[in-house]
């Protein structure tokens, strides 16, 4: 007996999804073939030296081994290096403080976006350095991670969570005040096939924004789902891996792709 219609309307809904999800057909888990050896060395040289987290300089030779795009970047120790760097790939770039106690580089107002010019990078290599010291005297610093600035993009985050009782489990939403004040998110057991990712994508309140409203053009959903699949492969090969974030994956129009800009790791103690 339900006191009220409401409860009994959404149990008959919650029985309708079962049921619809039952229903559905067999479908292949997608695998690629990755360089999981180069994880494997990667996160042995992490635990050989007593950490358990990988901040995003680090990161990116994780999402290149697993055919995940990420923009052009390389740690400067110095300025001079920060400014050979950057007129190489061409302005303007992000900075951010490299070290691997900082994982939130935000919270120690360790990023700079939009920088153009050779002293705009000398200045920028001094405040990161600065800013890192005060908030964390006893951080080891690498220097700052110079990357190509992707422009004309939607933020997208793409994170894994390890339940103790359904594994890991694949997070997806939008960005910025999406996931941050209305929580829009989902989430999917990991391995799974295209089909699942792409519904995955699909179960956000704010897909509509992904499919192009108000005559924007859509985003490159293809990427995004290619982009989950191998993150669902990535933290079912390794098991290790606690947790993980994707923030931002900047997702550019329909047929141009999805770059990683940012993530973090952290292992199983």
């Amino acid at each position: 007996n339900y006191p009220f219609p409401e409860r009994a309307v959404a149990s008959l809904g919650a029985m309708y999804r079962y049921w619809s999800w039952t229903q559905q057909p067999e479908t292949e888990i997608e695998t690629f073939d990755m360089d999981k050896e180069a994880v494997s060395k990667l996160f042995a040289n992490i635990r050989s030296e007593g950490r358990n987290t990988i901040g995003d300089a680090e990161a990116q030779d994780i999402l290149k081994a697993y055919g995940i795009v990420t923009p052009q970047s390389t740690v400067a120790a110095t300025p001079d290096e920060a400014v050979a760097y950057a007129n190489k790939i061409g302005y303007p770039v992000v900075m951010k403080i490299a070290s691997p106690d900082i994982l939130h580089k935000s919270d120690v107002g360790g990023i700079i976006v939009g920088v153009d010019s050779d002293q705009a990078i000398r200045e920028g290599f001094d405040t990161l350095i600065q800013r890192a010291k005060e908030h964390r005297p006893d951080a080891v610093i690498w220097g700052c991670q110079i990357q190509e600035m992707v422009q004309d993009a939607r933020e997208i985050i793409i994170g894994m969570n390890r339940d103790p009782q359904f594994g890991p489990l694949v997070m997806f939403g939008l960005g910025g005040i999406y996931v941050e004040v209305l929580k829009d998110v989902a989430f999917r057991v990991a391995p799974m096939s295209r089909s699942q990712a792409g519904d995955l994508v699909k179960a956000i309140r704010s897909y509509a924004l992904l499919t192009g409203v108000r005559g924007q053009a859509p985003s490159d959903l293809d990427a995004v789902v290619d982009t989950i699949l191998r993150v669902a492969q990535l933290v079912t090969d390794f098991p290790e891996i606690a947790e993980l974030d994707i923030n931002p994956l900047l997702v550019r129009e329909q047929g141009q792709g999805a770059v990683a800009v940012d993530m973090r790791l952290i292992l199983t103690a």
